[in-house]
Protein backbone atom coordinates (compact mmCIF):
# COMPACT_ATOMS: atom_id res chain seq x y z
CA UNK A 1 0.00 0.00 0.00
CA UNK A 2 2.89 2.72 0.74
CA UNK A 3 4.70 1.40 -2.67
CA UNK A 4 1.08 2.29 -4.12
CA UNK A 5 1.03 5.67 -2.19
CA UNK A 6 4.02 6.85 -3.79
CA UNK A 7 3.77 5.27 -7.13
CA UNK A 8 -0.09 6.50 -8.15
CA UNK A 9 0.28 10.12 -7.55
CA UNK A 10 4.14 10.21 -9.05
CA UNK A 11 2.87 8.24 -12.31
CA UNK A 12 0.27 10.77 -12.48
CA UNK A 13 2.34 14.05 -11.93
CA UNK A 14 5.23 12.82 -14.35
CA UNK A 15 2.27 11.91 -16.84
CA UNK A 16 0.80 16.09 -16.58
CA UNK A 17 3.91 18.25 -16.19
CA UNK A 18 7.03 15.73 -18.23
CA UNK A 19 5.43 13.49 -20.55
CA UNK A 20 5.10 15.63 -24.05
CA UNK A 21 2.41 14.68 -26.09
CA UNK A 22 1.68 15.63 -29.95
CA UNK A 23 -0.81 17.61 -30.37
CA UNK A 24 -2.57 19.96 -33.38
CA UNK A 25 -0.21 22.74 -32.53
CA UNK A 26 3.02 20.58 -31.90
CA UNK A 27 4.09 18.95 -28.87
CA UNK A 28 2.41 19.90 -25.37
CA UNK A 29 3.16 18.85 -21.74
CA UNK A 30 -0.76 17.58 -20.26
CA UNK A 31 -0.39 20.58 -18.17
CA UNK A 32 0.25 23.29 -21.38
CA UNK A 33 -3.27 20.67 -23.17
CA UNK A 34 -5.30 21.88 -19.94
CA UNK A 35 -3.99 25.83 -19.94
CA UNK A 36 -4.92 25.71 -23.91
CA UNK A 37 -8.04 24.56 -23.53
CA UNK A 38 -8.81 26.25 -20.64
CA UNK A 39 -7.74 29.78 -22.52
CA UNK A 40 -9.68 28.88 -25.45
CA UNK A 41 -13.34 28.49 -23.24
CA UNK A 42 -12.85 31.85 -21.86
CA UNK A 43 -11.66 33.30 -24.84
CA UNK A 44 -11.95 37.24 -25.30
CA UNK A 45 -12.96 37.04 -21.69
CA UNK A 46 -9.90 36.38 -20.06
CA UNK A 47 -7.64 40.10 -20.30
CA UNK A 48 -10.85 41.58 -18.55
CA UNK A 49 -11.15 39.02 -15.68
CA UNK A 50 -7.19 39.46 -15.24
CA UNK A 51 -7.72 43.12 -14.71
CA UNK A 52 -10.51 42.16 -12.61
CA UNK A 53 -8.34 40.39 -10.03
CA UNK A 54 -5.35 43.48 -10.60
CA UNK A 55 -7.74 45.44 -9.15
CA UNK A 56 -9.50 43.34 -6.47
CA UNK A 57 -5.66 43.21 -5.46
CA UNK A 58 -5.24 46.91 -5.34
CA UNK A 59 -8.64 47.58 -3.55
CA UNK A 60 -8.58 44.95 -0.99
CA UNK A 61 -4.76 45.55 -0.06
CA UNK A 62 -5.44 49.25 0.30
CA UNK A 63 -8.50 48.72 2.58
CA UNK A 64 -6.18 46.13 4.67
CA UNK A 65 -3.34 48.67 4.88
CA UNK A 66 -5.75 51.23 6.43
CA UNK A 67 -8.40 49.24 8.31
CA UNK A 68 -5.72 46.10 9.46
CA UNK A 69 -8.89 44.32 9.73
CA UNK A 70 -8.74 40.75 12.14
CA UNK A 71 -9.06 38.67 9.10
CA UNK A 72 -5.60 39.78 7.45
CA UNK A 73 -3.36 39.24 10.48
CA UNK A 74 -2.63 35.93 10.55
CA UNK A 75 0.81 34.53 8.87
CA UNK A 76 -0.37 31.26 6.96
CA UNK A 77 -4.17 32.31 5.79
CA UNK A 78 -5.27 33.54 2.68
CA UNK A 79 -6.02 37.18 3.91
CA UNK A 80 -2.38 37.09 4.73
CA UNK A 81 -1.79 37.68 0.58
CA UNK A 82 -3.13 41.25 1.06
CA UNK A 83 -1.39 42.12 3.97
CA UNK A 84 1.35 44.02 1.82
CA UNK A 85 3.80 46.40 2.97
CA UNK A 86 3.66 50.16 2.03
CA UNK A 87 5.47 49.54 -0.81
CA UNK A 88 3.56 46.53 -2.77
CA UNK A 89 0.41 48.17 -2.23
CA UNK A 90 1.68 51.20 -4.21
CA UNK A 91 2.82 48.02 -6.99
CA UNK A 92 -0.72 46.81 -6.80
CA UNK A 93 -2.73 50.23 -7.08
CA UNK A 94 -0.24 51.25 -9.85
CA UNK A 95 -0.69 48.03 -11.98
CA UNK A 96 -4.65 48.33 -11.59
CA UNK A 97 -4.18 51.69 -12.92
CA UNK A 98 -2.05 50.55 -15.85
CA UNK A 99 -3.72 47.20 -16.20
CA UNK A 100 -6.84 49.50 -16.82
CA UNK A 101 -5.38 51.61 -18.92
CA UNK A 102 -4.31 49.18 -21.45
CA UNK A 103 -7.67 47.13 -21.56
CA UNK A 104 -9.55 50.32 -22.47
CA UNK A 105 -6.57 51.53 -24.43
CA UNK A 106 -6.49 55.02 -22.70
CA UNK A 107 -3.54 56.22 -22.24
CA UNK A 108 0.11 56.94 -23.63
CA UNK A 109 0.75 54.71 -26.69
CA UNK A 110 3.78 53.39 -25.21
CA UNK A 111 1.90 51.93 -22.26
CA UNK A 112 -1.13 50.31 -23.71
CA UNK A 113 0.38 49.80 -27.39
CA UNK A 114 0.78 45.56 -28.29
CA UNK A 115 4.28 45.79 -28.22
CA UNK A 116 4.39 46.51 -24.50
CA UNK A 117 1.56 46.84 -22.50
CA UNK A 118 -0.57 44.54 -24.72
CA UNK A 119 1.96 42.05 -24.37
CA UNK A 120 1.96 41.64 -20.71
CA UNK A 121 -1.86 41.70 -20.71
CA UNK A 122 -3.12 39.41 -23.53
CA UNK A 123 -0.40 37.33 -24.04
CA UNK A 124 1.70 36.77 -20.77
CA UNK A 125 -0.64 37.35 -17.52
CA UNK A 126 -3.20 35.17 -19.45
CA UNK A 127 -1.63 32.43 -19.38
CA UNK A 128 0.07 33.10 -15.74
CA UNK A 129 -3.33 33.37 -14.79
CA UNK A 130 -4.36 29.92 -16.10
CA UNK A 131 -1.62 27.91 -15.57
CA UNK A 132 -1.15 28.38 -11.96
CA UNK A 133 -4.70 27.47 -10.81
CA UNK A 134 -4.02 23.47 -12.46
CA UNK A 135 -0.18 24.08 -11.47
CA UNK A 136 -0.79 25.20 -7.46
CA UNK A 137 -3.32 22.21 -6.99
CA UNK A 138 -1.19 19.35 -9.35
CA UNK A 139 1.92 20.19 -8.38
CA UNK A 140 1.97 18.07 -4.98
CA UNK A 141 2.03 14.94 -7.18
CA UNK A 142 5.35 15.55 -8.41
CA UNK A 143 7.16 16.83 -4.64
CA UNK A 144 5.05 15.37 -2.20
CA UNK A 145 4.60 11.66 -2.58
CA UNK A 146 8.19 10.87 -3.25
CA UNK A 147 9.31 11.14 -6.65
CA UNK A 148 11.73 14.21 -5.63
CA UNK A 149 13.65 11.70 -3.49
CA UNK A 150 13.67 8.41 -5.60
CA UNK A 151 14.65 10.86 -8.21
CA UNK A 152 17.43 12.72 -6.29
CA UNK A 153 18.64 8.92 -4.71
CA UNK A 154 19.37 8.27 -8.26
CA UNK A 155 20.50 11.91 -9.61
CA UNK A 156 22.88 12.52 -6.55
CA UNK A 157 25.92 11.29 -7.97
CA UNK A 158 25.72 13.66 -10.88
CA UNK A 159 23.88 16.43 -9.82
CA UNK A 160 26.27 17.10 -6.46
CA UNK A 161 29.72 17.18 -8.08
CA UNK A 162 28.30 18.71 -11.27
CA UNK A 163 26.02 21.09 -10.16
CA UNK A 164 27.23 21.41 -6.15
CA UNK A 165 23.14 20.26 -5.82
CA UNK A 166 21.33 17.79 -4.52
CA UNK A 167 19.86 15.18 -7.05
CA UNK A 168 16.11 16.45 -6.46
CA UNK A 169 16.92 19.08 -8.39
CA UNK A 170 16.63 16.90 -11.43
CA UNK A 171 12.75 17.24 -11.04
CA UNK A 172 12.93 20.73 -10.98
CA UNK A 173 14.63 21.06 -14.10
CA UNK A 174 12.53 18.20 -16.35
CA UNK A 175 9.82 20.20 -15.02
CA UNK A 176 11.02 23.66 -17.18
CA UNK A 177 12.46 21.74 -19.69
CA UNK A 178 9.73 19.59 -20.50
CA UNK A 179 6.82 22.40 -19.03
CA UNK A 180 7.60 25.80 -18.76
CA UNK A 181 10.19 28.41 -16.84
CA UNK A 182 7.63 29.44 -14.75
CA UNK A 183 6.20 25.77 -13.80
CA UNK A 184 10.32 25.04 -12.56
CA UNK A 185 10.27 28.39 -10.78
CA UNK A 186 7.12 27.13 -8.37
CA UNK A 187 9.00 23.62 -7.63
CA UNK A 188 11.90 25.65 -6.68
CA UNK A 189 10.44 28.09 -4.60
CA UNK A 190 8.06 25.54 -2.51
CA UNK A 191 10.86 23.19 -1.95
CA UNK A 192 12.58 26.28 -0.43
CA UNK A 193 9.90 27.20 1.80
CA UNK A 194 9.81 23.94 2.78
CA UNK A 195 13.13 23.40 3.94
CA UNK A 196 14.51 21.07 1.10
CA UNK A 197 16.90 23.45 -0.25
CA UNK A 198 18.90 26.16 0.87
CA UNK A 199 19.00 29.99 0.05
CA UNK A 200 21.66 28.78 -2.53
CA UNK A 201 20.57 25.82 -3.58
CA UNK A 202 17.60 27.37 -4.52
CA UNK A 203 19.11 30.46 -6.45
CA UNK A 204 21.57 28.09 -8.48
CA UNK A 205 18.43 25.78 -9.72
CA UNK A 206 16.06 28.89 -10.18
CA UNK A 207 18.77 30.83 -12.41
CA UNK A 208 20.43 27.57 -14.42
CA UNK A 209 17.67 25.23 -14.50
CA UNK A 210 14.55 27.24 -15.35
CA UNK A 211 14.70 27.31 -19.03
CA UNK A 212 11.84 27.87 -21.42
CA UNK A 213 10.44 24.81 -22.77
CA UNK A 214 11.26 22.72 -25.73
CA UNK A 215 7.83 24.05 -27.52
CA UNK A 216 8.96 27.35 -27.13
CA UNK A 217 12.35 27.51 -28.00
CA UNK A 218 11.04 26.10 -31.69
CA UNK A 219 8.51 29.03 -31.30
CA UNK A 220 11.61 31.20 -31.20
CA UNK A 221 13.49 29.32 -33.55
CA UNK A 222 10.60 29.68 -36.32
CA UNK A 223 10.33 33.12 -35.19
CA UNK A 224 14.24 33.84 -36.00
CA UNK A 225 14.34 31.30 -39.28
CA UNK A 226 16.07 28.77 -38.76
CA UNK A 227 13.78 26.76 -37.60
CA UNK A 228 15.00 23.99 -39.92
CA UNK A 229 18.44 23.78 -37.72
CA UNK A 230 15.94 22.77 -34.71
CA UNK A 231 18.21 20.41 -33.89
CA UNK A 232 21.41 21.94 -33.82
CA UNK A 233 19.62 24.82 -32.03
CA UNK A 234 18.29 22.64 -29.15
CA UNK A 235 22.00 21.18 -29.17
CA UNK A 236 23.42 23.74 -28.63
CA UNK A 237 20.64 25.66 -26.07
CA UNK A 238 21.82 21.62 -24.17
CA UNK A 239 24.96 22.10 -24.43
CA UNK A 240 25.71 26.09 -23.49
CA UNK A 241 23.16 25.39 -20.65
CA UNK A 242 24.69 22.35 -19.08
CA UNK A 243 28.32 24.79 -19.53
CA UNK A 244 26.74 27.62 -17.65
CA UNK A 245 24.75 25.43 -14.84
CA UNK A 246 28.40 24.20 -14.01
CA UNK A 247 29.96 27.29 -13.97
CA UNK A 248 27.66 29.73 -12.41
CA UNK A 249 26.90 28.01 -9.00
CA UNK A 250 31.08 28.39 -8.89
CA UNK A 251 31.65 31.81 -9.15
CA UNK A 252 29.70 35.13 -7.24
CA UNK A 253 27.07 36.07 -6.91
CA UNK A 254 25.24 32.67 -6.19
CA UNK A 255 28.81 31.43 -4.30
CA UNK A 256 28.26 33.49 -2.17
CA UNK A 257 24.79 32.55 -1.12
CA UNK A 258 24.75 31.53 2.24
CA UNK A 259 23.93 27.64 2.89
CA UNK A 260 21.15 28.75 5.14
CA UNK A 261 17.17 27.04 5.09
CA UNK A 262 14.20 29.18 4.62
CA UNK A 263 14.02 30.07 8.54
CA UNK A 264 17.42 31.63 8.51
CA UNK A 265 18.85 28.85 10.48
CA UNK A 266 22.78 28.78 10.19
CA UNK A 267 23.12 24.89 9.43
CA UNK A 268 24.03 23.51 6.03
CA UNK A 269 21.32 20.37 6.33
CA UNK A 270 18.21 20.67 7.61
CA UNK A 271 17.58 19.48 11.29
CA UNK A 272 16.99 15.97 12.38
CA UNK A 273 14.45 14.87 14.44
CA UNK A 274 15.17 12.25 16.99
CA UNK A 275 13.87 9.67 14.33
CA UNK A 276 16.52 10.94 11.86
CA UNK A 277 14.20 12.93 9.56
CA UNK A 278 14.81 16.57 8.29
CA UNK A 279 12.78 18.86 9.45
CA UNK A 280 11.24 21.18 7.37
CA UNK A 281 12.06 24.84 8.17
CA UNK A 282 9.96 26.54 5.90
CA UNK A 283 7.02 28.51 7.32
CA UNK A 284 4.32 26.25 5.21
CA UNK A 285 6.15 23.40 6.75
CA UNK A 286 7.45 24.71 10.20
CA UNK A 287 7.63 21.81 12.92
CA UNK A 288 6.33 19.25 10.50
CA UNK A 289 8.59 16.30 9.39
CA UNK A 290 9.85 16.40 5.93
CA UNK A 291 11.38 14.05 4.20
CA UNK A 292 14.42 11.96 4.49
CA UNK A 293 17.50 14.00 2.51
CA UNK A 294 18.02 11.98 -0.42
CA UNK A 295 21.80 13.20 -0.63
CA UNK A 296 22.13 11.17 3.14
CA UNK A 297 24.85 8.13 2.59
CA UNK A 298 22.92 5.03 1.88
CA UNK A 299 22.65 2.27 4.72
CA UNK A 300 25.26 -0.41 4.59
CA UNK A 301 24.39 -2.68 1.84
CA UNK A 302 21.88 -0.69 0.34
CA UNK A 303 21.82 0.30 -3.38
CA UNK A 304 20.66 3.73 -4.52
CA UNK A 305 17.43 2.03 -6.00
CA UNK A 306 16.67 0.31 -2.83
CA UNK A 307 17.50 3.61 -0.95
CA UNK A 308 15.68 5.36 -3.30
CA UNK A 309 12.22 3.39 -2.48
CA UNK A 310 12.53 3.79 1.03
CA UNK A 311 13.11 7.42 1.13
CA UNK A 312 9.79 8.10 -1.55
CA UNK A 313 7.70 5.45 0.68
CA UNK A 314 8.50 7.04 3.39
CA UNK A 315 7.49 10.58 1.96
CA UNK A 316 4.48 9.55 0.75
CA UNK A 317 3.12 8.18 3.71
CA UNK A 318 3.72 11.38 5.28
CA UNK A 319 2.45 13.03 2.45
CA UNK A 320 -0.49 15.70 3.57
CA UNK A 321 -3.78 14.71 3.03
CA UNK A 322 -6.25 15.94 0.25
CA UNK A 323 -7.82 18.71 2.18
CA UNK A 324 -4.61 20.00 3.43
CA UNK A 325 -3.21 19.84 0.06
CA UNK A 326 -6.27 21.60 -1.71
CA UNK A 327 -5.85 24.53 1.12
CA UNK A 328 -2.51 24.74 0.40
CA UNK A 329 -3.41 24.88 -3.63
CA UNK A 330 -6.14 28.10 -2.67
CA UNK A 331 -3.45 29.90 -0.83
CA UNK A 332 -0.54 29.16 -3.83
CA UNK A 333 -3.38 30.76 -6.33
CA UNK A 334 -4.81 33.59 -4.09
CA UNK A 335 -0.80 34.78 -4.19
CA UNK A 336 -0.09 34.95 -7.54
CA UNK A 337 -3.43 36.09 -8.82
CA UNK A 338 -3.25 38.63 -6.34
CA UNK A 339 0.38 39.26 -5.51
CA UNK A 340 2.44 38.07 -8.31
CA UNK A 341 0.42 39.76 -11.20
CA UNK A 342 0.73 43.01 -10.83
CA UNK A 343 4.10 42.61 -10.37
CA UNK A 344 4.06 41.40 -13.46
CA UNK A 345 1.88 43.84 -15.01
CA UNK A 346 4.35 46.77 -13.31
CA UNK A 347 7.44 45.23 -14.00
CA UNK A 348 7.16 43.62 -17.20
CA UNK A 349 5.35 46.45 -18.40
CA UNK A 350 8.14 49.17 -17.77
CA UNK A 351 10.81 46.58 -18.74
CA UNK A 352 9.12 46.25 -22.68
CA UNK A 353 8.80 50.37 -22.80
CA UNK A 354 12.81 50.74 -22.14
CA UNK A 355 13.30 48.13 -24.51
CA UNK A 356 10.70 49.20 -27.09
CA UNK A 357 10.94 53.16 -26.78
CA UNK A 358 13.67 54.50 -25.44
CA UNK A 359 17.69 53.32 -26.38
CA UNK A 360 18.50 52.45 -23.20
CA UNK A 361 19.50 48.82 -24.15
CA UNK A 362 21.65 49.84 -27.21
CA UNK A 363 23.33 52.68 -25.06
CA UNK A 364 24.23 49.47 -22.42
CA UNK A 365 24.96 47.29 -25.67
CA UNK A 366 27.57 48.92 -26.59
CA UNK A 367 30.44 46.96 -24.62
CA UNK A 368 28.74 43.88 -26.06
CA UNK A 369 29.89 44.79 -30.03
CA UNK A 370 33.03 43.77 -29.47
CA UNK A 371 32.77 40.70 -27.63
CA UNK A 372 30.29 39.84 -30.81
CA UNK A 373 32.91 40.88 -32.98
CA UNK A 374 35.52 38.15 -31.27
CA UNK A 375 33.20 35.51 -31.73
CA UNK A 376 33.25 36.62 -35.63
CA UNK A 377 29.30 37.12 -35.73
CA UNK A 378 28.44 39.37 -38.64
CA UNK A 379 26.08 42.03 -38.11
CA UNK A 380 28.19 42.50 -34.33
CA UNK A 381 26.54 46.18 -33.88
CA UNK A 382 22.87 44.96 -34.59
CA UNK A 383 23.32 41.98 -32.93
CA UNK A 384 25.08 43.07 -29.20
CA UNK A 385 21.37 45.43 -28.45
CA UNK A 386 19.64 41.75 -29.00
CA UNK A 387 21.75 39.90 -27.36
CA UNK A 388 21.13 42.88 -24.15
CA UNK A 389 17.29 42.89 -24.83
CA UNK A 390 16.61 39.41 -23.41
CA UNK A 391 16.95 40.95 -19.79
CA UNK A 392 13.50 42.70 -20.66
CA UNK A 393 11.84 39.42 -22.50
CA UNK A 394 12.94 36.52 -23.80
CA UNK A 395 11.17 36.85 -27.05
CA UNK A 396 12.68 40.32 -27.85
CA UNK A 397 15.93 39.30 -28.71
CA UNK A 398 14.53 37.42 -32.10
CA UNK A 399 12.37 40.36 -32.53
CA UNK A 400 15.20 42.62 -32.88
CA UNK A 401 17.43 40.17 -34.42
CA UNK A 402 14.83 39.18 -37.21
CA UNK A 403 15.76 41.75 -39.68
CA UNK A 404 19.80 41.03 -39.20
CA UNK A 405 20.80 39.14 -42.64
CA UNK A 406 23.06 36.35 -41.40
CA UNK A 407 21.63 33.51 -40.82
CA UNK A 408 24.63 32.32 -38.03
CA UNK A 409 24.06 35.90 -36.03
CA UNK A 410 20.36 35.12 -35.96
CA UNK A 411 21.06 31.81 -35.26
CA UNK A 412 23.21 32.67 -32.40
CA UNK A 413 20.78 35.73 -31.07
CA UNK A 414 17.66 32.64 -31.33
CA UNK A 415 20.01 30.30 -28.30
CA UNK A 416 20.43 33.19 -26.36
CA UNK A 417 17.16 34.02 -25.90
CA UNK A 418 16.75 30.62 -24.45
CA UNK A 419 19.67 30.12 -22.52
CA UNK A 420 20.01 33.84 -21.34
CA UNK A 421 17.10 32.35 -19.34
CA UNK A 422 16.80 35.72 -16.50
CA UNK A 423 14.11 38.08 -17.99
CA UNK A 424 12.20 40.72 -15.71
CA UNK A 425 8.61 40.14 -17.44
CA UNK A 426 8.12 36.66 -15.82
CA UNK A 427 11.24 35.03 -14.38
CA UNK A 428 12.65 38.25 -12.83
CA UNK A 429 9.34 39.70 -11.48
CA UNK A 430 8.69 35.95 -9.85
CA UNK A 431 12.23 35.54 -8.04
CA UNK A 432 11.54 39.30 -6.66
CA UNK A 433 7.91 38.49 -5.38
CA UNK A 434 9.73 35.29 -3.80
CA UNK A 435 11.21 34.28 -0.36
CA UNK A 436 14.34 33.83 -2.00
CA UNK A 437 17.30 36.38 -1.31
CA UNK A 438 17.58 37.51 -4.59
CA UNK A 439 18.12 41.40 -6.06
CA UNK A 440 17.45 43.00 -9.22
CA UNK A 441 21.43 44.00 -9.29
CA UNK A 442 21.81 40.18 -8.37
CA UNK A 443 19.60 38.71 -11.57
CA UNK A 444 21.49 41.66 -14.36
CA UNK A 445 24.52 40.52 -13.24
CA UNK A 446 23.39 36.49 -13.38
CA UNK A 447 21.92 37.58 -16.98
CA UNK A 448 25.29 39.29 -18.20
CA UNK A 449 27.55 36.30 -16.59
CA UNK A 450 24.89 33.74 -18.09
CA UNK A 451 25.14 35.99 -21.89
CA UNK A 452 29.43 35.36 -21.29
CA UNK A 453 29.15 31.96 -21.21
CA UNK A 454 26.68 30.53 -23.19
CA UNK A 455 26.56 32.84 -26.80
CA UNK A 456 30.41 31.73 -27.56
CA UNK A 457 29.32 28.07 -27.18
CA UNK A 458 25.92 28.77 -29.41
CA UNK A 459 28.57 30.75 -31.49
CA UNK A 460 30.87 27.74 -31.52
CA UNK A 461 27.98 25.52 -32.97
CA UNK A 462 26.60 27.99 -35.53
CA UNK A 463 29.82 28.58 -36.91
CA UNK A 464 29.92 24.68 -37.38
CA UNK A 465 26.86 24.59 -38.84
CA UNK A 466 26.74 27.43 -41.68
Amino acid sequence: MRTLRFVLPSLLGVAIFLVPYPTAGGVNIGLGILTDWTRAALGDSLPTNVVILVCISALVSAFVALARPAWSRTTDGIGAVFAASRTSVVVRLAAAVVACMILFGAGPAWITSADTGGVILNDLMTIIVVVFVFASFLLPLLTDFGLMEFIGTMARRVFRPLFRLPGRAAVDGAASWFGSSIVGLVITTQQYERGYYTRREALVIALNFSVVSVAFAKVVADFAGVGEHFPALYGAVIASGVAAAVIMPRIPPLSRKAERYAADGPTSKPAIDPVGAPVSRGPEGAGERAAPDPDEPAPPQSGLLSQGLRLATERAAGAPGPRALALRGVRTTFDIWFGLLPLVMVIGTFSLVVANHTPVFTWLSYPLVPFAELLRLPDAAAAAPALLVGFADQFLPVILGQSIESEVTRFVIACASVTQLVYMSEVGAYLLKSKLPVSLLDLFVVFVLRTVITVPVCALIGHLLF
